[in-house]
């Protein structure tokens, strides 16, 4: 069910006012192109739970293994498109004057969509990363054999994804704080709000007077901070909430 007429326009107005906006998306919008959840049944992979894979440890026991999930993973991607969510989003990028996605999914379905100020807050399941020389590198071919090897000094590759028990990339966190610290507005789009510190984004804007947009299937730990919560999918709700913009103030 789509959001009523006077929530949405009002939503809408509040976007459209605004000189500083904030997009934040979790796995919910790439679901709606295909995208298996993490932790959705979609996700598994010859009945291995994904959080026993996706840590530093399993790769040092297991790089293959890994890798072998990773390659399943790439290739589900790569069958994936970009959705209206993600084409409403690359859209209102160019409307206004200081804009950030902050993204927690690892697709590229973003990039795919048009999308250029945004911070893959969780990294590109499509960048490879010399566990030895750091050199890394945007990589969507298959590889011939695995684990892969780096072409400059013969080290593991590794994927360029923030694994459990890592921390978020200096250069991403700053810059989204930064964001989070000034935005008028936020949308949060398809996350589920728990996982930090993305999770904490939400209050942070309402605690300073900044409006929270959330747009979600069911309630989340932010709904109660925001000023307008719509239940649906993404895909529909985001294009009509992002429409183009007609006017700006001046």
């Amino acid at each position: 069910m789509l959001p009523s007429d006077a929530g949405l326009e009002n939503a809408r107005s509040v976007v459209r006012e605004c000189r500083s906006l904030c997009v934040l998306t979790g796995a919910g919008v790439s679901a709606e192109s295909g995208v298996p959840t993490f932790r959705g049944t979609g996700g598994l992979w010859r009945n291995r739970d994904p959080m026993s894979l996706a840590t530093p440890g399993a790769f040092a026991k297991d790089p293959k293994t890994v890798w072998e999930w990773y390659r399943w993973r790439r290739e589900l991607i790569r069958e994936c498109a970009p959705n209206p969510g993600h084409e409403a989003i690359a859209r209102i990028e160019g409307e206004k004057e200081d804009f950030l996605l902050v993204t927690q999914n690892v697709d590229g379905l973003h990039r795919l969509a048009g999308s250029r100020k945004l911070v893959e807050f969780h990294g590109s399941i499509w960048e490879v990363r010399c566990m030895d020389c750091a050199r890394a590198e945007e990589v969507r071919s298959d590889f011939p054999s695995l684990p892969p090897r780096c072409p400059s000094c013969g080290g593991l590759l590794r994927p360029g994804v923030v694994w459990f028990g890592e921390p978020i990339p200096q250069a991403a966190l700053a810059a989204s704080l930064s964001m989070i610290g000034r935005c008028e507005v936020l949308v949060a789009a398809g996350t589920s709000s728990v996982v930090q510190p993305s999770a904490s984004f939400a209050l942070s804007v309402a605690r300073r007077g900044g409006t929270v947009i959330e747009v979600n299937l069911e309630a989340t730990p932010i709904t109660e901070s925001a000023r307008f919560s719509f239940r649906g999918k993404t895909g529909e709700i985001l294009p009509l909430l992002l429409a183009r913009i007609s006017h700006q103030r001046p």
